[in-house]
């Protein structure tokens, strides 16, 4: 008996472990084994594709041979030993040095002339299927791409809904997943801290672990999840573009990210108005304290209660007497119907931007099909176009959609209570007040001064009377500086959205 080598081979793992064609081939080979008085003494199973070289278990088999450890090697095809000519070329010179090369399903004589021009002739075939297969797959996927579609399995959060169908939010995954943008974006949590956070949320592998670092990484980094994919995809977003830039800024380190031993009530929300630094927290006798550690102004250090009281005093500055508020009551339904007109003007000004920057895309496009760019700069040229036009619709769709979210009512509702609802808040609803509300909080010594957010800064200005109501001959007059404030809250995120 004659010793050689079995060679099956399926071209992925899913087929090796769900598919029957492993077994069909050892059954083939060891027949044709048994007619031809050969026998099988060493098995080389290999469960990755022939179409490029680099398969392990193939070339440690041809090392064995050159070794001359069998005579020879049965395959059940030609195709399961060489879809690319390289891997071909390998066995051909095994060949030449007399190794024997079968295949159980055809009758070749590899010593004779016309059995290796048949054996060249399937191999160039075989490859030539392989370009084609490559080429069709590549042409699906582009397809899909174009039409919004993801052509790869849905990420985490996501389901997968079959072919030509975009992929729809998981019920279960999809708020932990928008959950952990949230937190990573409060620049509280490091990787390690939001993937145990995540974990006792339920946010896990499908074997019940907890994600990878680099698996968390790739979710925080994937544009997936604000509803692009390279083009626009046509599936559902789970979060906001301007949550996921802030993620961005936090992955990138353009947020700082601390632990606290203890939790301050202003921690880092307060600035030296001298030298710009942070304030620290601190306790002393069981009160809290925001000292400045610079060697400029050593003198700067306030006592927690000083700022809170500061604050509501403040905030004070935008309650509204008597008059203002009939006055109010009588121009916003006027301005809520000038705002209409203007509104289309808006709208038009960003359809202008969206145009122009297609113009850009198309012209981009044409000068690396014109090989004026690599493929690397087009890319990352592309990339930004994209992430740009994003921006632009998502600005276009808030303006549509925002039929109210941050109307005057709601503004000076907030402006009006900001005072009250201050001194009843819980210390967490205190600092997203204070982040809605004002821009800066600067301390000199023992004084706090508070600099408010548009549109609550110009409430705060506003001209005043000795008798509590607007003249309309002001230089500032009440109507330009509603009209300022109104534009603002209908060009700007809703104000629960602010940081």
């Amino acid at each position: 008996m004659r010793h050689f080598f079995g060679y099956i081979r399926v071209s992925t793992v899913k087929q090796g472990v769900e598919g029957v064609s492993l077994q069909a081939q050892k059954e083939s080979i060891l027949g044709y084994a048994k007619r031809n008085a050969l026998q099988v003494t060493n098995w080389f199973e290999e469960r990755e594709t022939a179409a490029k070289r680099g398969r392990p278990v193939f070339s440690r088999m041809l090392r064995l041979l050159q070794k001359e450890q069998a005579r020879g090697v049965i395959m059940h095809k030609i195709d399961r030993g060489a879809r690319n000519l390289k891997d071909w070329a390998d066995l051909a010179e095994l060949l030449d040095r007399g190794v024997e090369v079968h295949f159980a399903n055809e009758s070749l004589d590899m010593h004779s002339r016309g059995g290796r021009l048949s054996a060249d002739i399937q191999a160039v075939v075989a490859a030539d299927y392989i370009r084609n297969l490559r080429e069709e797959t590549r042409k699906g996927f582009y397809g899909r791409l174009k039409q919004g579609l993801y052509p790869l399995p849905a990420p985490i959060g996501y389901r997968n809904m079959g072919k030509g169908k975009a992929k729809d939010p998981d019920p279960i995954l999809a708020p932990l997943v928008r959950k952990a943008f949230e937190l990573y974006a409060t620049a509280r949590y490091n990787l390690d801290q939001l993937r145990d956070e995540l974990y006792e949320l339920g946010l896990r592998t499908p074997g019940g672990k907890p994600l990878s670092k680099n698996g968390l990484s790739w979710t925080l980094n994937n544009p997936f999840y604000i509803g692009l994919i390279r083009v626009n995809g046509v599936h559902a977003p789970l979060i906001s573009k301007s949550l996921f830039d802030r993620v961005q800024q936090v992955l990138r380190g353009k947020c700082n990210i601390r632990s606290h031993r203890h939790l301050f009530l202003f921690s880092r929300l307060l600035q030296c108005k001298v030298c710009g630094c942070v304030l620290s927290g601190e306790t002393h006798k069981g009160h809290s304290y925001y000292r400045c550690h610079s060697r400029c102004c050593p003198m700067t250090s306030v006592r927690e209660e000083a700022v809170d009281a500061a604050i509501v005093e403040q905030f004070a500055r935008l309650q509204f007497s008597g008059a203002e508020k009939s006055y109010l009551a009588e121009k916003l339904p006027k301005l809520e119907a000038e705002w209409k007109n203007s509104m289309y003007e808006l709208e038009k000004n960003l359809t202008l931007q969206l145009d122009l920057l297609q113009q850009r895309l198309d012209r981009l496009t044409d000068a690396y099909l014109d090989r004026v760019i690599d493929r690397e700069t087009f890319e990352e040229r592309k990339n930004s176009c994209l992430m740009e036009r994003m921006g632009l619709d998502c600005r276009t769709a808030e303006l549509r959609d925002n039929n109210g979210t941050n109307t005057l009512e709601s503004v000076f509702e907030l402006a009006e209570s900001a005072s009250e609802s201050y001194k009843l808040a819980l210390p967490e609803q205190k600092r997203d007040l204070l982040k809605i509300l004002t821009s800066n909080r600067l301390v000199e010594q023992k004084n706090v001064t508070i600099e408010f957010n548009m549109p609550f800064r110009e409430i705060a200005n506003r001209v005043s009377v000795p008798n509590g109501s607007p003249f309309r001959d002001e230089v500032r007059t009440w109507d330009a500086l509603l009209m300022k404030i109104f534009v603002h809250c209908k060009t700007s995120p809703p104000l629960l959205a602010s940081d």
